[in-house]
């Protein structure tokens, strides 16, 4: 077995690879960049080694720096993870050359399966079913006009190399069709230093499914069952589970068979996972197929007991694999959901700062948490927005479902804007408690957008018992202060109105052993916890259910944060409500006659020049941050009177990009 082995990754999958290093008792090195420095993949690792400045294509991409480090330090073999240098045929060669061994397939297979002509091709020739599409190279815009006419509208751009739903675009007309081969093709050259792009079908109401695979070098080749992985936001993958609940025993039999035979014919050694698009009727057709482990492994591993990491390691050690088919099960049920440093309600714009707080649920039998941060730390511009995968387990959907509700009621982010609201709204759906799932969900779902309006109050009741509890309890205890301080203790009354988003609650609140008895609405909730002031989670029962509510303190008012909620907290006597209700709301700034930009980012382009007229919808610039382009339209007609930033500038949150009459 090797005794050294280098991580050519970062955050959080650069972790997982150590920990799994680590217990079969192999040392790691760890490679990092300026923006990495403190990282936590950097203090987990025995060794750790600079290689460049922030931006990936001056540090986790280069080669000759990675490899001279395996040589400085000793590695016997590298893991790459996934992106960067995963599937970079190049680089496993050079590696091999010098003797160093890469934790993945072949050199062939990654140049085989790399790029999505060639590998349709090679899926077809082994009979593995395939969407229909162009099989060369579009030249431009207009030629993917063209063969988008021919095909029937809608079809699917994306780029030849990568993945990760980054250079890919639905068109459903000819405009769409010409701007979305320039977005995708940008993004691409961004992200991978390819822009080739291709054209197929696309097909309607999808659901995507994929087999993982592991094979060694002595011929052995598996399939540990599917993962569900339909729930889609700009094809980026939100939420995934195993196994899928659409899928019966026959369907998932074939697919892995062809899963299989596509891996005979690339003679496939290591983990890899073989796409799949599924229709209402179960016909489903070859994607593509990733040579390398995916983000949503997990999964995979709680509900058949596999390390994959390990097996990759074993395999590229030429050990046989050490399970047949046969031993492979399906044993309960898993599910994974994505935790992203973005605001869902401005869009999904990602979000970079310090993690003032980063608290996640504590991990289980039932609860996994695969993280690349600490409290602390910084969410940089660079890469990736990941935050974190919280996965949970049970012994079918409905209880892996439950454990997946409570652990995003528990994970505490502050600092910087997470999606953990939007997470808790799609957990929360009946359609998703139904599986009735797709790739189009979140766009039927949210043809607007997420907003404040969808997010989800499971019982508002809750929060005003919460609230009326924590608060009382606090009241209490501050009068126990004043009575120490100055020989006497004030009463605390019993009846106060809980102002919640401006609306008034009367309830009455009486102390008990280890809680409150809380009268709302003619109802009595029976309150027990020992939450403490201070904390940020308030843990405990209402009416004997458990229940986890996040609390942050705003000056004089809570914030409250459950099952995807966010709500506005004061606690008053009767008399103060009633003053509140004459009192004049604030009224924000009114910022319309500025485009702002959302986020720290890249001016890439400008589409309007000063003097210009633009309707609502129409594009005004395009900024790129975390390796992904973002359109920044008009939100209402109007007139470009100046502009005070030209294309390449770097920008910062709130900087005005332009003005208007």
């Amino acid at each position: 077995m090797f005794d050294k082995i280098l991580i050519a990754n970062r955050g959080e999958i650069a972790c997982r690879v150590i920990k799994s290093a680590h217990n079969m008792g192999i040392k790691t090195v760890a490679v990092y960049s300026d923006a990495d420095r403190a990282a936590l993949h950097v203090q987990m690792a025995d060794e750790a080694v600079h290689i460049g400045p922030s931006p990936s294509a001056q540090s986790y991409l280069l080669q000759d720096k990675i490899l001279q480090v395996c040589l400085d330090t000793g590695a016997q073999a590298v893991h790459p993870g996934y992106g960067f240098l995963s599937e970079n045929p190049e680089f496993c060669e050079s590696l091999t050359a010098a003797g160093i061994v890469f934790i993945g397939p072949r050199t062939q297979t990654i140049k085989a399966m790399g790029d999505k002509i060639n590998s349709k091709k090679l899926a077809d020739e082994a009979g593995v079913s395939t969407i229909p599409g162009y099989p060369g190279v579009l030249r431009d815009g207009e030629h993917a006009v063209e063969l988008g006419n021919e095909m029937g509208y809608p079809v699917m751009l994306k780029a030849t190399a990568g993945g990760g739903g980054k250079g890919m675009r639905i068109a459903r007309n000819d405009e769409e069709c010409r701007g979305g081969f320039e977005r995708a093709a940008n993004e691409a050259r961004s992200s991978f230093g390819d822009d080739r792009m291709l054209i197929e079908k696309y097909i309607e109401n999808p659901r995507h499914i994929e087999i993982q695979i592991i094979a060694d070098k002595h011929g052995n080749v598996i399939h540990l069952n599917e993962r569900e992985c339909s729930l889609q936001r700009r094809h980026q993958k939100v939420i995934e589970e195993a196994p899928s609940s659409f899928l019966d025993k026959t369907t998932r039999g074939k697919m892995g068979d062809q899963a299989i035979a596509l891996a005979r014919a690339v003679t496939y050694e290591s983990a890899g996972t073989v796409e799949f698009i599924v229709d209402a009727e179960c016909n489903f057709y070859f994607l593509e197929m990733n040579t390398r482990l995916q983000v949503e492994h997990p999964v995979t591993e709680l509900i058949t007991g596999v390390d994959l990491v390990e097996l990759m390691i074993r395999v590229a050690n030429e050990e046989k694999l050490p399970i047949t088919q046969a031993d492979v099960v399906i044993d309960g049920w898993s599910i994974e959901a994505r935790v992203y440093a973005e605001d869902p309600l401005r869009n999904f714009l990602p979000s970079t700062g310090r993690l003032v707080h980063y608290r996640p649920p504590a991990e289980s039998d039932n609860v996994r948490v695969d993280s690349g941060v600490m409290e602390g730390g910084e969410v940089s511009m660079y890469y990736d927005p990941m935050i974190a995968k919280l996965v949970t387990y049970g012994v079918d959907r409905e209880e892996a479902i439950t454990h997946m509700r409570s652990a995003l009621d528990r994970f505490l982010v502050r600092g910087v804007s997470s999606n953990l609201s939007f997470l808790s709204a799609l957990v929360e759906s009946s359609r998703f408690a139904a599986g009735n799932i797709s790739t189009n969900m979140i766009g039927e779902e949210y043809p607007n957008g997420f907003s404040p309006s969808d997010l989800l109050h499971r019982d508002p009741a809750v929060m005003i018992c919460v609230a009326a509890s924590m608060l009382r309890g606090y009241r209490d205890r501050a009068a126990r202060i004043d009575g120490q301080l100055r020989g006497h203790e004030r009463e605390v009354p019993e009846n106060w109105v809980v102002v919640m988003n401006n609306d008034q609650h009367p309830v009455s609140v009486v102390p008990v052993t280890n809680g409150h008895d809380v009268s709302y609405q003619g109802r009595t909730y029976e309150v027990r916890s020992d939450w403490e002031f201070g904390q940020h989670v308030f843990s405990g029962t209402i009416n004997g259910d458990q229940v986890f509510v996040q609390v942050e303190r705003d000056r004089q008012n809570y914030r409250l944060f459950h099952g995807g909620s966010q709500t506005d907290i004061n606690i008053v006597t009767p008399r103060v409500a009633e003053l509140l209700k004459y009192m004049p709301a604030k009224t924000p700034p009114d910022m319309s006659g500025y485009l702002l930009s959302p986020m720290p980012g890249l001016l890439v382009s400008l589409a309007v020049s000063e003097g210009d007229s633009v309707n609502a919808g129409g594009e005004l610039a395009v900024l790129e941050a975390m390796k992904m382009e973002n359109t920044l339209l008009a939100e209402h007609d109007c007139v470009v009177s100046k502009i005070n930033y030209e294309p390449g500038a770097s920008l910062a949150v709130d900087d005005r990009i332009m003005e208007f009459e």
